[in-house]
């Protein structure tokens, strides 16, 4: 009597490699269901003699050849002929395991889940998972009727890693993994947490991905990212979840290559450097916008397949756009078939509720303090970064991962060895990613929504920061878009909102969001929070997207904004396009692409972005005419640029202002002009400095600011 074998034919035996294949003088295999098998010689396919049925259940056996052979099984209806995958040797080497025990295997995109591959000259698929708790691990898909008895895995304990080579499994095949928790109860089926490729929401299945690498062609945006992406160069960000943008006749949302054809030269005409996508990472609920992912290596199916990602990317960098993408390290959702309770224990998260859920979302958090958790995120990080040439990361939600007790009542929170609330493990987590990325992956930028005043958010790690490039001004976003909430008349109550970002500017490096979060859920599009009649609210979001590009801090808008949407987003429908057959929505859209060409024209505008002698106010305190105005300063040798805000709808007329030089001073964008939908009042193009002093200035100039608008100028040689 074969010992285990009972245990086999119920699936429930966990070391298949001591039943299965060569053992001593006998070749055995387990098919359930087989009418006969008969050993072929791998090369020639000569039969090498029938293997005859030993038990019931399907196990079949009969004398070994040292020749290497493979299997025709005689199914009811169909023959196939296979290698043996339990005639393999050990497939993971013992630095890939050492590595993801000590928390430094940064590759598990290329080396674990599903790698096609040919092993001894066979073409087929790796699968690598791990899951140390689990009693028994099995890879399951159509190839073998989703039967979990047929390719039970092999346990490399000293790393709790399962692994299988699947011989001739083609790229495209749908599988999960069904495995028995070491209780012996059998769980869920679940999707692979390295999967490459997934099938599309609703269904759950992981794919194995394409085998081919993907021919990239912008070796020249890679040699110079960095320079694009440094804190001197101008970074104007257009924010976009792909499902909504746009969608086609039939309402569906168009897949990478027909959004290429529309977004890039989009983008481009507008005269953004960057576009950021909501999360891409394959998600079960499309609700969530892609905040709540499973699959942290794989694009979601919705949009195409992984090649047709890429070719996104190597399109906008032909088209020199810079790509970004949201990306979720914080937290994941409880579905049965993803990384909750992976192996029957809580594997990914904390076992404690009060660590590891998450009430406002009815998540999981990651336990940060794990090696293998670490070496799983850090590696996704790297994916899409390394394999899909993305330019830089905005990590979502860091405030929650800083905080043992964010958003937790008083007792309902585990403080940490120190008594703190601060979460170090996510910290030092957060050290190492970014410590990471800035070693592997030059000009690459990593971006924090970080909401709180965590100090050093943008600090050098070395220096004991985080280790970020950028963090979004969360603050700013508050108080400036609270101030234009205002009724005008009640502005000069509020004019501290405008000006105390400049307390703080260069305390970290700012990113300014007006992100999708601001135009969901209740809160109106960012037109309808501009008080007024229909002409005043158009004037007063021209106003504020002056202020906001002529403001120090990178920018972000979230798509629709630009094109005054008077309803709050809708992902499940596309953006108001129709609304650019209206003459004072297509003013707005053309603003923008003067803003930005502005932005990217004017090194005042960005050269000195990051340091305080970039800017210099000129009048921040008359809030009882709520006029702002203020010089933007680059290097020795560039041209300042004058900024002057009228947020009331009263014109001002010889509104004097001290500039630095003499000369005439030319309108370079007015807010207020009529080919943006303005009422056209301005300074007739340019007005001349005079030697009166103003402003800590020997010369001044005497303006009309145009009611609700900002006017910009500068020296004209």
């Amino acid at each position: 009597m074969i010992a285990g074998l009972e245990e086999l034919v119920t699936g429930h035996h966990g070391d298949p490699f001591a039943i299965l294949g060569r053992q001593g003088g006998e070749v055995r295999t387990f098919q359930p269901g087989a009418r006969a098998v008969t050993l072929l010689a791998r090369e020639g396919g000569q039969e090498m003699g029938r293997l005859e049925p030993v038990h019931p259940g399907g196990l079949f056996a009969g004398p070994a050849r040292e020749a290497p052979y493979r299997l025709r099984i005689e199914w009811p209806g169909s023959v196939q002929e296979t290698e043996d995958p339990y005639d393999f040797g050990l497939l993971l080497g013992p630095l890939d395991l050492h590595l993801l025990a000590e928390g430094r295997h940064f590759e598990m995109g290329r080396v674990f889940g599903a790698q096609p591959m040919e092993i001894e000259g066979i073409a087929g698929v790796r699968f690598a998972v791990w899951a140390p708790n689990a009693r028994r691990v099995s890879v399951v898909g159509d190839f073998n009727g989703w039967d979990g008895r047929r390719h039970p895995m092999r346990l490399r304990r000293e790393a709790g890693v399962w692994e299988l080579f699947v011989p001739r499994l083609a790229p495209g095949a749908p599988y999960a993994y069904e495995m028995l928790a070491a209780d012996g109860s059998v769980l869920p089926l679940k999707a692979d947490p390295v999967a490459l490729s997934t099938e599309a929401p609703p269904a759950t299945a992981s794919r194995v991905p394409e085998a081919a690498p993907f021919h990239w062609t912008d070796e020249g945006w890679m040699a110079g990212r960095e320079a694009r992406q440094a804190l001197d160069a101008p970074m104007s960000i257009y924010e976009v979840h792909p499902g909504s943008w746009w969608r086609d006749a039939n309402g569906d949302a168009p897949d990478w290559d027909r959004l290429a054809d529309r977004l890039i030269p989009y983008a481009q005409g507008l005269g953004f450097t960057h576009l950021e996508f909501l999360p891409i990472t394959e998600h079960p609920f499309g609700g969530s916008w892609g905040y709540q992912p499973l699959s942290l290596f794989a694009p979601s199916a919705r949009f195409g397949d992984a090649a047709g990602f890429a070719r996104f990317v190597d399109r906008a960098h032909a088209a020199g756009l810079g790509i970004l993408l949201d990306w979720v390290p914080a937290h994941f959702p409880t579905d049965p078939h993803g990384l909750y309770r992976f192996d029957g224990s809580p594997l990914y998260e904390h076992a404690d509720a009060r660590e590891g859920f998450h009430r406002d979302w009815n998540t999981a958090i990651y336990n940060f303090g794990r090696n293998e958790v670490r070496a799983f995120l850090i590696s996704s990080a790297l994916h899409w970064l390394e394999r899909f040439h993305v330019d830089g990361l905005r990590v979502d939600a860091v405030a929650s991962m800083l905080y043992r007790d964010y958003s937790r009542p008083q007792g309902e929170w585990v403080p940490n060895r120190h008594g703190g609330r601060e979460n170090l493990e996510a910290v030092s987590f957060l050290r190492e990613l970014n410590t990471v990325v800035r070693e592997r992956c030059p000009g690459a930028v990593m971006i924090a929504e970080e909401s709180t005043a965590w100090p050093g958010v943008t600090k050098p790690v070395e220096e004991g920061g985080l280790g970020f490039h950028y963090k979004w001004n969360m603050g700013w976003m508050n108080d400036t878009l609270g101030y234009m909430h205002q009724e005008p008349i009640h502005r000069r109550h509020h004019h501290g909102a405008m000006t105390f970002g400049l307390v703080y500017a260069w305390s970290e490096h700012f990113i300014l969001p007006i992100s999708h979060d601001e135009v969901v859920h209740g809160k109106g599009s960012l037109l309808g929070k501009m008080p007024g009649d229909a002409w005043q609210k158009l004037a007063n979001l021209r106003a504020y997207l002056g202020f906001m590009w002529m403001h120090p801090g990178r920018k972000l808008l979230f798509m629709g904004n630009e094109l005054a949407q008077p309803a709050e987003w809708n992902h499940d429908a596309a953006l108001a396009w129709p609304l650019l057959d209206q003459p004072a929505h297509r003013g707005v859209q053309h603003l923008l692409r003067d803003l930005n060409a502005l932005y990217r024209a004017q090194p005042a505008l960005h050269r000195a972005d990051a340091r305080p002698e970039g800017f210099r106010w000129i009048t921040a305190d008359d809030a009882d005419h709520s006029v702002l105005a203020w010089l933007r300063l680059g290097a020795e040798g560039d041209e300042p640029v004058l900024v002057a805000c009228n947020m009331t709808p009263v014109p001002r007329h010889g509104y004097r202002l001290g500039v630095p030089e003499g000369g005439e001073w030319a309108e370079l964008l007015n807010s207020d002009a009529g080919l943006y939908g303005g009422g056209n009042m301005g300074n007739g193009g340019a007005v001349r400095a005079e030697p009166v002093a103003a402003h800590g200035f020997a010369q001044s100039v005497a303006l009309t600011l145009p009611p609700l608008s900002t006017l910009v100028l500068g020296r004209r040689a």
